[in-house]
C-alpha cells in the first residue's frame, strides 16, 4: 500500500485535533467543574439532572407558599388568642356579677361600660388584616367581615394553598365559624362544607341562599326583642342547640357578649348568670378554632422539614450525576498535554522531509 505525503499529513492533522479536543474538553470540565455542559455529553445523565432539578425548583416554590402560609396561620392563632384572653374576662366579670352578694345595680352598670369595650375588641379583632388583606372574610378579603353591629359580610371560603404534591391547606380561617359557630359538627369537627361553585350560576344561587339566611336570623333577632325584651338580645343567638365541645353547635359570640352587657345594664341577673354558659361555649367555640389552626401550623412544619430534606437530596443526586472529580480531572489534563507533546514532536518528525529535501 503506498502512503502518500498527503495521507500522513491528514493523519498527523486528525490526531492533533483529537487530543486538542480532548484537552479542550478537560479545561472546561476543570473550570466549570461539571463533566455535563450540554446534553451530548451524557444524555441519560443530563435528562435525570434537568428532572431533578425541576422537582427541586417546585419544591422552592412549595417552601415559598408554606412561608406565606405559616405567616398568615401564626397572625390567625395570634388573634384568636386574644379572642380567648377577652372572652375569659368577660366570664370573670359575669362571674363577679351573677350574685347579689358581691355586686349591685350601680356595679353591674360601670362593668357594663368594660363588657362594652371587650366587644369593640372583638369586633375589632374580627376585622384584622395582614397586609392588604382581612384574615375572617374567607374568600372575600378585600371585604371588611364584620359590621360594628356584628353582622358577617364575608363568606365561608377556605383559601387553599398548596404544599406538596396533590396537598392543600386552607390558610385562613372564616369569621362565620370563628365568631358565629357555623360549621360545627356535634362531635367538635368541622362538618364536610359544600364544594366551591363550578359555574356562575351556583356562585349566583350561593349568595342568595346566604341572603335569605341572613334576612331570617335578622327577624329572628328582631322578633327576640320585640317579645323578650333588650334583655333577651344575644341569649341564644346559636346556629343550633349544641357546644361544640360538648356535643353543642357554635354560638354567636358579638350577640353573646352583647347580651352579657344588656344584661348588666337592665340589672338581669337570670341573664348574667344564663351568659356564664353561653360564654363557656363561645370560649369552647374559639379554642377549638384556634386548636385547628395549631394542626394546620404543624403539620406544614413538618412538610416544610420534609421538602428542605428534598431538596438537599435532590442536589446531592444532582451533583453525583454532573459534578467533575476534580483530581480526576487534573489528572487527565496532564495525561492529555503529555499525549499531546508527544504527538506534535513525532508528527513534526514524520512530516518534516520533503521532496525538496532531496533535490540537492
Amino acid at each position: 500500500m503506498r502512503i502518500a505525503d498527503k495521507m500522513q499529513f491528514n493523519q498527523v492533522q486528525a490526531n492533533v485535533q483529537k487530543n486538542r479536543s480532548e484537552m479542550a474538553e478537560l479545561q472546561n470540565q476543570a473550570a466549570t467543574q461539571k463533566r455535563i455542559t450540554k446534553p451530548s455529553d451524557d444524555p441519560l445523565a443530563a435528562a435525570r439532572v434537568l428532572g431533578q432539578r425541576t422537582e427541586e425548583r417546585g419544591n422552592q416554590q412549595f417552601v415559598k407558599n408554606i412561608n406565606q402560609l405559616k405567616s398568615f396561620l401564626e397572625f390567625t392563632d395570634q388573634s384568636l388568642g386574644e379572642l380567648s384572653e377577652i372572652l375569659m374576662r368577660a366570664k370573670e366579670l359575669a362571674v363577679g356579677q351573677s350574685s347579689d352578694a358581691g355586686a349591685s345595680a350601680q356595679t353591674r352598670l360601670v362593668t357594663a361600660a368594660e363588657v362594652e369595650q371587650i366587644y369593640n375588641q372583638a369586633v375589632q379583632i374580627g376585622n384584622r388584616k395582614l397586609g392588604e388583606r382581612f384574615i375572617f372574610s374567607g374568600f372575600k378579603t378585600q371585604t371588611q367581615p364584620f359590621g360594628q353591629d356584628g353582622i358577617y359580610h364575608g363568606d365561608d371560603g377556605d383559601m387553599r394553598i398548596q404544599t406538596h404534591k396533590e396537598s392543600f391547606v386552607p390558610m385562613n380561617m372564616p369569621g362565620s365559624r370563628v365568631f358565629l359557630g357555623k360549621g360545627f359538627s356535634g362531635d367538635g369537627i368541622d362538618r364536610p362544607r359544600e364544594a366551591a361553585p363550578r359555574t356562575v350560576e351556583q356562585l349566583q344561587e350561593n349568595r342568595e341562599q346566604e341572603a335569605v339566611m341572613r334576612q331570617q336570623m335578622a327577624v329572628k333577632e328582631e322578633n327576640a326583642l320585640m317579645t323578650r325584651g333588650p334583655a333577651s338580645y344575644g341569649r341564644a343567638e346559636r346556629i343550633g342547640d349544641r357546644d361544640p365541645v360538648d356535643q353543642d353547635v357554635g354560638i354567636n359570640v358579638f350577640s353573646v357578649i352583647k347580651g352579657l352587657e344588656i344584661s348588666m345594664r337592665t340589672d338581669d341577673k337570670a341573664g348574667i348568670q344564663e351568659a356564664l354558659d353561653t360564654l363557656d361555649q363561645a370560649l369552647n367555640q374559639v379554642i377549638l378554632s384556634r386548636s385547628e389552626v395549631g394542626s394546620r401550623i404543624m403539620a406544614v412544619n413538618n412538610t416544610t422539614d420534609t421538602l428542605q430534606k428534598a431538596i438537599v437530596d435532590n442536589k446531592t443526586a444532582a451533583s453525583q450525576l454532573e459534578d467533575a472529580d476534580v483530581f480526576q480531572t487534573v489528572s487527565d489534563i496532564t495525561k492529555t498535554d503529555s499525549t499531546l507533546r508527544a504527538t506534535l514532536e513525532t508528527s513534526g518528525k514524520l512530516i518534516g522531509p520533503t521532496l525538496l529535501d532531496f533535490l540537492k
